[in-house]
């Protein structure tokens, strides 16, 4: 068995220990590690979302944007649509850094005040926002940033 083969059947198990009914996404260590797992070794950035339910279930976990090296484009508009196609009651964005660096750019806190606020306005609770990078992660919500 290869090493990729390894980390599906490891994702595949955390997808379904997460999707139970009792699992709540409240960044757990089960949650980073899915995210470390799923973005870490990518060698593009991407951003997505883990559309979560009333009692932070997921419901799914959704790739939006997908950019190069050191960057995607995110539109807030497209975030919002999603959540409400998936009737989400809270999310947890992420992206990954393929740099391995997880600090926060300055660009990073922008987009999620940004997308904070358009979520808002349509009462979906923001809980995190998990930047990936290699083995680690940085959360906003940890670090008083959301």
């Amino acid at each position: 068995m290869s090493e990729n083969d390894v980390i599906s059947n490891a994702l595949l198990i955390l997808e379904k220990r997460l999707k139970e009914p009792e699992a709540q996404f409240t960044c757990s260590n089960d949650t980073k590690s899915y995210l470390k797992l799923k973005f870490g070794e990518l060698e593009h950035e991407t951003f997505s979302l883990l559309l979560l339910n009333n009692q932070n279930g997921l419901i799914s976990c959704q790739e939006l944007f997908r950019g190069t090296i050191d960057g995607a484009a995110v539109y807030p508009r497209e975030v919002v649509k999603v959540t409400l196609a998936f009737n989400a009651a809270a999310v947890i964005f992420t992206h990954n850094h393929p740099s391995g660096q997880v600090q926060p750019s300055a660009a990073d806190k922008a987009i999620t005040s940004r997308l904070k606020s358009a979520l808002e306005t349509v009462d979906i609770r923001v809980l995190d926002h998990v930047i990936v990078g290699g083995r680690q992660t940085f959360s906003f919500a940890e670090h008083g940033l959301l």
